[in-house]
């Protein structure tokens, strides 16, 4: 459905490009988008494409804070404990596999407390309830399993959506936001924020076309009265699939003057991110072990389909494809990267073994089953794999080549 919407928005759009759109405030000029800090909060979000001194400062106070936290409770930082990351991708629905794999993962005693943990998209509403710990199980599992459409989006007119922002209006989804992304659960993230934990959450400035990674933990200690305003628009903003749902205007300030940045799901960019590529942990001169587990929410293996040769499904079958290219790449990188950084590396994924019919977006009995296979696949031990799968088979294949010589 969001795919079909989004081809017949830009088909349409040709023919009544001339009309009127919404309005919004003036965007920030190229070379002033890293000077703008909202809310003033000088640590709040950083591009993950720019200069990486800032995240780097970042996790070195992050550090002491730690230390601090494990002096107070009685124990000894002569050697720190390991580095548990968490990652925790795009994928729509099938954000009920990662909700259920946290859930499942509890059930087995070895679900870590993570020191970092970052979610792009439907990953960016699951990674605050696996970030505070397994207290916050029952409310996950709620949200993956009782969702319908029309607690996500309510459908635009086909010729209304022209003359707006987006083929849906995603008030339902800003009311979901805001019943679970409350003071309670803001007031949590700033206490472990002050344990020197970070909780990371990825959009897309679409004007700026920059990854920006929201230092959530910062805000909520802030102390801003509009700061859990902002935690529940960035958490919109990630889940803001371009044209589809609607962006999130975001107000900042430069010099007096006043700017809107324009805002849409993080997986424009990259479904999913354990830290900046420019950052390498192993070169930071702490010794420690660091033990990184990502969440795929989809499927890594080809979805075979037959093409219709229609125009509109051509183009929706390109943008799926396009999407799980994108998705398989930053697999791809996170693996790489924790190699070159000497992180040991897990992968969750949903497996080709996973058949249930899924007869629309949002639909409760996919994403039931869906979150009962992700706690099966935690529960028996089956989630986590070392190395992806297209490796796995290279790797597969040359060991074969070896044997044969």
């Amino acid at each position: 459905m969001i795919r079909h919407m989004l081809i017949a928005l830009v088909g349409l759009s040709i023919a009544l490009a001339g009309c009127s759109i919404p309005d919004r405030g003036p965007v920030v000029p190229y070379t002033d988008t890293e000077r703008a800090q909202p809310l003033g909060i000088a640590n709040v979000r950083f591009y993950a494409d720019g200069d990486p001194a800032p995240m780097i400062e970042e996790g070195a106070r992050a550090l002491e804070r730690e230390k601090a936290a494990l002096l107070a409770a009685g124990q000894s930082i002569a050697r720190l404990p390991p580095a548990y990351y968490l990652a925790v991708s795009g994928g729509g629905d099938n954000g009920a596999f990662g909700a259920g794999l946290m859930n499942g993962w509890t059930t087995t005693g070895t679900r870590p407390t993570f020191k970092i943990a970052t979610g792009v998209s439907t990953g960016a509403l699951i990674a605050p309830f696996a970030f505070l710990g397994p207290d916050h199980d029952a409310e996950l599992r709620e949200v993956y399993t009782t969702l319908t459409p029309d607690r996500i989006f309510r459908r635009r007119s086909l010729t209304a959506a022209l003359f707006n922002d987006a083929m849906a209006d995603t008030t339902p989804l800003a009311e979901v936001i805001a019943k679970y992304a409350n003071q309670k659960m803001f007031d949590e993230i700033g206490r472990e924020y002050n344990k020197g934990r970070l909780l990371l959450i990825g959009t897309t400035d679409l004007d700026a076309q920059r990854a920006v990674i929201w230092n959530i933990g910062a805000l909520a200690t802030s102390g801003h009265p509009k700061a859990l305003d902002l935690f529940r628009k960035i958490l919109r903003a990630s889940s803001a699939i371009p044209g589809a749902f609607e962006p999130v205007l975001l107000d900042v300030e430069i010099d007096g003057r006043k700017y809107q940045e324009m805002h849409v799901d993080g997986g424009a960019i990259a479904q999913l991110f354990l830290y900046p590529p420019t950052i390498e942990v192993g070169q930071v001169g702490v010794e420690r072990r660091r033990i990184a587990y990502i969440i795929r929410n989809a499927r890594l293996d080809p979805d075979h389909a037959q093409t219709e040769r229609r125009t509109i499904n051509i183009a929706s079958r390109a943008i799926a494809t396009m999407l799980a290219a994108s998705g398989q790449n930053d697999v791809m990188r996170t693996y790489f990267v924790s190699r070159r950084d000497g992180v040991d590396y897990n992968l969750a994924y949903i497996g080709a073994d996973f058949s249930a019919e899924r007869p629309g977006e949002f639909d409760p009995t996919y994403m039931q089953a869906l979150f009962d296979y992700g706690y099966r696949e935690a529960r028996d031990g089956r989630a986590w794999h070392k190395v992806p799968p297209g490796l796995r088979a290279a790797r597969a294949r040359r060991a074969d080549a070896s044997a044969g010589d």
